[in-house]
């Protein structure tokens, strides 16, 4: 009766673990820490893919702390690093149906100022981003955005 009672047990845990690995979803841990920062490229490829393709993995390590984005309307709006990881966490998934142009206008070892236009059906978009290198990788530090 032991021997049926820890082999319940041990079925029971084995079962409890393999829902909670499931609830999280296939390779979620290993696609958040998968995210290659390493590079200004790799940095500006996963900008662009969290921006325009609803990609939400490494979007907390993608932005630096201080991380700020104004856009230009009608007056000028400022938005702080946790409105814009919940603004793009809310997307995922969401693809947006526009060309993309990528230019770097300038790029060093440490630091980068890319211009991404994307272009919608009616109106197009410029973004003006700064990347720079820190400790642990790339991150965007500033974004500018303007309407035509």
């Amino acid at each position: 009766m032991k021997a049926f009672a820890k082999t319940f047990v041990a079925a029971t845990l084995i079962a409890i673990s393999a829902f909670a690995m499931a609830a999280e979803g296939p390779g979620s841990r290993s696609k958040e820490e998968s995210v290659n920062l390493s590079t200004a490229d790799f940095a500006l490829d996963h900008y662009v893919t969290v921006t325009t393709k609803g990609e939400s993995a490494g979007v907390e390590r993608l932005f630096a702390e201080d991380f700020s984005q104004k856009i230009q309307a009608s007056s000028i709006l400022t938005y702080g690093r946790n409105a814009v990881i919940q603004s793009l966490k809310n997307q995922n998934g969401e693809i947006l149906n526009c060309k993309v142009n990528i230019k770097i206008v300038e790029k060093s070892a440490d630091y980068m100022i890319v211009k991404i236009t994307l272009k919608f059906e009616n109106f197009s978009m410029t973004d003006l981003a700064t990347f720079a290198y820190e400790n642990d990788g790339w991150k965007v530090f500033r974004s500018f955005h303007s309407y035509k």
